[in-house]
């Protein structure tokens, strides 16, 4: 049995209108779902034969209380997702100031950095609190989470941009070489 807890603001998202998203994860995995809706509790047990059920449902949860939509977060049904959470504190400490101020570096105006991680890496990044929460393949999560660290350290955004798309090129040519069935071209 696996218990956790998500922020109150996303249990209901979790549950989804009328059950739906709870119901779906349940069928899905072929586990029981308990939500205590008012201390954002979540409890997963097992009905199936696949042993990283609980902890498929339990990074379910985790990634919508993260801020992922369900939809996204039902990749993670697939053993080929992955989920990382970075907690900006390692970066910024405590204050106030410096954790909006490094949010507003990873989210960029008007959500474009953030976008553009996304649509560089192939992971799904949401940032939340003191979060941010990656999802995708293990290459997709590695590229993302370097790019959201580098900011997080200070680095300057063109900087990072040259070496996520570096990255991006990289992990497009290494797709491609293995669809084709070739060895990995070598640097």
């Amino acid at each position: 049995m696996e218990y956790l807890r998500i922020p109150l603001k996303r249990i209901g998202v979790f549950i989804g209108k009328d059950g739906e998203t709870k119901r779906d994860i349940e069928k899905r995995l072929n586990v029981k779902i308990q939500v205590d809706a008012k201390e954002g509790i979540i409890t997963v047990e097992n009905r199936g034969d696949d042993v990283l059920a609980e902890w498929k449902c339990r990074d379910i949860a985790i990634a919508i209380g993260g801020g992922l939509s369900p939809q996204r977060a039902m990749k993670l049904c697939s053993d080929d997702y992955i989920l990382e959470r970075i907690d900006l504190m390692e970066f910024v400490g405590k204050s106030k100031k410096a954790m909006l101020r490094q949010k507003a570096r990873i989210i960029g105006r008007e959500g474009r950095t953030r976008r553009y991680i996304e649509e560089l890496s192939g992971a799904s990044v949401a940032v939340v609190g003191k979060n941010v929460t990656i999802l995708g393949t293990p290459e997709e999560v590695s590229i993302a989470k370097e790019s959201i660290c580098m900011l997080a350290e200070g680095i300057p955004h063109g900087v990072v941009y040259k070496v996520l798309q570096k990255k991006a090129r990289e992990l497009k040519l290494r797709r491609f070489s293995l669809w084709k069935g070739e060895d990995l071209i070598r640097e």
